[in-house]
């Protein structure tokens, strides 16, 4: 009897453990499941300003390689390496005894045409005054003398046109600065050969720089070129230099290099102090001021995959994934571009995670 007893108790203390479970299992399974709180943000515009540093070059504003135009060596130097010069300035005399001689022979020919030209021309003078006597002089003498003066006339012109030629020939010889400048090279001795063709015109006799204003070129890439207008000032430095320089935007190609797609841009630097040189270095800090506000997000909220670029905006506590395009970055901002209204919700830390719909807990 007592051990019945005991057995109905152990079946009851079993039975009542048991649906206890069942209940707790019951109530952990009714107990919803708390999504984890997203932060965001409202969609703003705003004007990014950027700084851009690329590398540039400065070059003598206006250079130039002077070569001989004629064979000939050379006779007298009158600069050297660093030689200021000036427009017309006389550089080097060339000597080159062929065109002298050529020089002295058209001279000669020039006098005997004139010579000829004025006895035919007063000869039909003579005729034509004297045929206004009726019939003195046949008409077709009258026509022979006229003949005669016009071909001597033009002959006359061709010994002019000779001897002009061999003037700017012999002209030639003469190298004369074409600007103000600086004799940056000289690769020229007394007595060096020198010509259009052959040896003589592997380097230049000299070049000439410009140095007393330089230009600052500067290749920008395709994505900043709409943010730089002429006029514009920028800050540039060289590694040899503690200075701090400034100049202007004045030139812009306007169209993209083929190779580096970018657009060349040059500023013009007035070297008063000479301390810039042409060959130089610099690195140029160019402000990059937007025209208008765009959108600008924190780079936590952009996704990039490999479905491409795209943000995460909240739409009635659901996520919608919206494709948009970027732009200049400064810091922890970046800028993007599309299907997006003032205001929208974005996720600020943004995930591939994050799928289209989701449920978005704010």
């Amino acid at each position: 009897m007592k051990s019945n007893i005991i057995k109905s108790s152990a079946l009851l203390f079993t039975a009542l453990v048991v649906l206890s479970g069942c209940e707790k299992k019951k109530e952990e399974t009714a107990k919803p499941v708390i999504e984890p709180k997203v932060e965001t943000f409202l969609l703003a515009k705003e004007k990014l300003t950027t700084e851009l540093r690329l590398p540039a070059e400065l070059t003598g504003f206006q250079q130039v390689d002077l070569y001989a135009k004629v064979s000939s060596y050379v006779k007298t130097l009158k600069v050297d390496i660093g030689s200021k010069v000036k427009k017309g300035q006389l550089l080097i005399v060339l000597e080159a005894p062929e065109i002298s001689s050529q020089l002295a022979a058209a001279e000669s020919r020039l006098k005997s045409m004139e010579a000829i030209y004025a006895t035919s021309k007063s000869t039909y003078n003579r005729l034509y005054e004297t045929s206004k006597v009726e019939g003195t002089i046949s008409k077709n003498d009258l026509e022979m003398a006229s003949g005669k003066k016009n071909s001597d006339y033009a002959q006359y012109q061709a010994a002019i046109a000779a001897h002009k030629e061999i003037s700017i020939m012999r002209g030639y010889l003469e190298i004369r600065a074409p600007f103000d400048g600086v004799v940056a090279a000289r690769n020229v001795n007394l007595g060096t050969f020198v010509g259009p063709a052959g040896k003589g015109s592997d380097l230049p006799l000299l070049t000439i720089q410009e140095q007393s204003k330089l230009r600052l070129a500067v290749s920008v890439p395709e994505l900043y070129t709409g943010y730089l207008h002429p006029g514009d000032e920028m800050s540039f430095n060289v590694k040899s230099l503690p200075d701090t320089f400034t100049a202007k935007i004045t030139r812009m190609s306007g169209a993209l290099d083929l190779k580096l797609r970018s657009e060349r841009v040059e500023m013009d630097v007035h070297n008063t102090k000479g301390n810039l040189l042409p060959g130089m270095v610099a690195e140029v800090l160019l402000p990059l001021n937007a025209k208008d506000s765009t959108y600008v997000i924190p780079k936590t909220a952009l996704v990039s995959s490999a479905e491409g670029l795209y943000v995460v905006k909240v739409v009635n506590h659901k996520a919608t994934r919206i494709d948009v395009k970027k732009g200049r970055e400064i810091d922890d901002k970046i800028e993007i571009f599309g299907d997006l209204t003032p205001n929208d919700k974005l996720v600020k830390i943004a995930s591939e995670e994050t799928k289209e719909g989701d449920i978005i807990n704010e």
